[in-house]
């Protein structure tokens, strides 16, 4: 059953020199206990879906147009008062990237998570501290730790208390953008079992939103690869990663390196990410592309499915899969 159901969700700044079209028709299904690992570039628009997933935008945001279904509801119509009641953090809740500048300096951790607590829920405080200190049992933290300032908790602990924070209401999906940054291997580690055995446990769908290619394989059932406010590729994760089809996610997948291979040299995606205020017309990556044609500058590549469940944006398509499955 889908948790979570957005159609062309569509969300752009506005800015001195124009509008930024971040969010530029998304499209997808979240179910229940799954995840969903969202992968691309520095500017490609993926924090911007998730806040925008949250209506928890700057006011120089707007979204333009789409459906953002939570539980058969569509936020973009609710009022921001009932979102904030009703779906923010009891519904939809989100971990936020760089855990390190998340919490308050000068208020101590559980006070911090009880208050959101009672900001969202109708417990009394007696209540809003018990939870707190069964939601530190949860992410493995002792709860004698409840009154500690944040500078008292390694990088680590504060990430696992910033996902406390955000299931302290128990919601049906949790957003993780970047949860592992700026984390040493061994604590990035021990943060991946604790968010896996936290969907095992509590159901829970999960959007996660990294750059780390290895960690979206490692947790997600199924990826999407984001550029240019848009998804270019879309499907199970063990497809998308064995069988990529858009020259965008080769382009990744070649910048990454695979330790069971032998040593090569890594090949970098050329250029750099275009400029959403005046995007290139046809296919956005068309100046970066080896594949490009004029078709590519001329006409917008439709996200279409290629394989059962595995869609794609672009015109070659074919010719990738055919090249890809040649001996």
């Amino acid at each position: 059953m889908a948790v979570l159901e957005v159609k062309g969700l569509r969300m752009y700044y506005a800015t001195t020199e124009g509008e930024v079209k971040a969010v530029d028709g998304i499209d997808f299904e979240l179910n229940e206990g799954e995840v969903l690992g969202i992968a691309g570039e520095s500017g490609c628009g993926k924090s911007s879906l998730a806040t925008t997933l949250l209506k928890l935008l700057p006011k120089n945001a707007t979204i333009k147009e789409g459906k953002l279904m939570v539980d058969g509801q569509d936020m973009i119509q609710m009022p921001d008062a009932v979102v904030r009641r009703d779906v923010r953090w009891t519904k939809v809740a989100m971990v936020p990237q760089g855990a390190m500048n998340s919490l308050n300096p000068v208020f101590r951790v559980g006070d911090q998570i009880t208050e959101a607590i009672l900001a969202h829920s109708e417990m009394s405080k007696s209540e809003a501290k018990a939870r707190t200190a069964e939601l530190f049992r949860l992410v493995g933290i002792d709860p004698s730790r409840y009154r500690v300032y944040p500078h008292e908790f390694s990088g680590g602990m504060k990430q696992r208390a910033m996902i406390a924070m955000a299931l302290a209401l128990q919601p049906k999906v949790l957003l993780a953008d970047e949860p592992t940054t700026a984390l040493d291997v061994v604590v990035q580690a021990g943060i991946i079992r604790l968010l896996i055995s936290l969907k095992e446990e509590l159901k829970m769908a999960i959007i996660l939103i990294s750059h780390d290619l290895a960690l979206v394989a490692q947790m997600s059932d199924k990826t999407a690869i984001m550029y240019a406010g848009k998804f270019v590729e879309y499907g199970p994760s063990k497809r998308v990663y064995a069988s990529a089809l858009h020259p965008y996610t080769l382009g990744l997948l070649r910048a990454f390196a695979d330790i069971r291979k032998p040593k090569q040299e890594l090949v970098s995606v050329p250029g750099s990410p275009p400029d959403l205020v005046n995007p290139p017309s046809g296919c956005r990556f068309n100046p970066r592309c080896p594949y490009a044609e004029e078709v590519c500058r001329e006409k917008e590549p439709p996200l279409q499915e290629a394989e059962e469940g595995h869609f794609v944006a672009c015109h070659f398509w074919r010719e990738i899969q055919a090249r890809g499955k040649q001996p």
